[in-house]
């Protein structure tokens, strides 16, 4: 989609890898002038002539609120806010094992991350003509099975909220959706890749998914280039499922088509 972000302003959270960063790439590619933000360093390596790297908690409502300033006062405007920013909390049963701290974190970066997108970030998109909100939710936030308890029930919540918002912002010219990743190499899933590559195992990642294989972050990255851009303007209130087709069913070992001699 070359050009199609062309004269846009956007701001993407949690940039400095996996699917942030990505999708920096992407939308700068589209002609998009980028603030990338994450707490981590390694946001500062994606400045570019079109792209300025700032640091900073996604969920902050100080470090939002700068972020948006500075991509307006630097580039004129702001068309999109990608609220992309997500943890874990790395526990997997997430009940037994967690505590009320650590859901707290969890939501707080998760939930109250694209809370905070939508109330500060929607109000300067409208004076400029409207435009569009993203959030990175989950497929672990359709059902269960995919993550830990607290990062599917904030995920659950970041596609209620894009469906609430979605209401609150009608007749401002500014959309809202998110998308849900399936299995996407990225920091977050790392540990899960690395381990099948060190036993020679790589090939059953992905699997149950009707592909057949995990995701790449360019693959979420261009759902997003075509969620905030003008080829989905009649595209809000929406949760998108980008999960090689995981979701689509419960999983199953009936696959008719891999079987020898199946007819078509």
């Amino acid at each position: 989609m070359s050009g199609a972000l062309a004269g846009k302003v956007a701001v993407i959270t949690g940039a400095a890898s996996g699917i942030g960063r990505a999708s920096v790439l992407a939308f700068a590619g589209a002609g998009a002038k980028v603030l990338a933000f994450d707490r981590e360093p390694a946001v500062d390596d994606l400045a570019s002539e079109s792209v300025i790297a700032q640091q900073g908690d996604a969920g902050s409502e100080a470090d939002i609120t700068a972020a948006i300033q500075r991509a307006e006062a630097e580039f004129g405007r702001l068309d999109i806010f990608y609220a992309n920013a997500g943890i874990t909390g790395g526990t997997p049963g997430g009940y037994f094992d967690a505590t009320p701290e650590l859901w707290l974190e969890v939501l707080r970066v998760n939930l109250i991350g694209p809370f905070l997108a939508v109330k500060h970030a929607a109000p300067v998109i409208a004076r400029h003509g409207g435009g569009a909100i993203l959030c990175t939710a989950s497929v672990a936030g359709l059902r269960s099975g995919a993550g830990p308890a607290q990062y599917s029930a904030s995920k659950a919540a970041v596609i209620s909220l894009v469906q609430t918002a979605s209401q609150q912002l009608a007749g401002s010219g500014v959309r809202i959706n998110a998308v849900c990743p399936g299995l996407i190499e990225t920091g977050m899933t790392r540990p899960l890749f690395d381990g099948a590559r060190a036993a020679g195992k790589l090939d059953k990642v992905g699997m149950l998914n009707p592909l057949g294989r995990g995701g790449e972050p360019d693959e979420i990255a261009a759902t997003a280039l075509f969620l905030c851009s003008d080829a989905a303007s009649y595209i809000t209130g929406q949760a998108l499922a980008v999960d090689g087709g995981l979701s689509a069913s419960h999983p199953t070992a009936h696959r008719p088509a891999e079987q020898k001699g199946a007819a078509w």
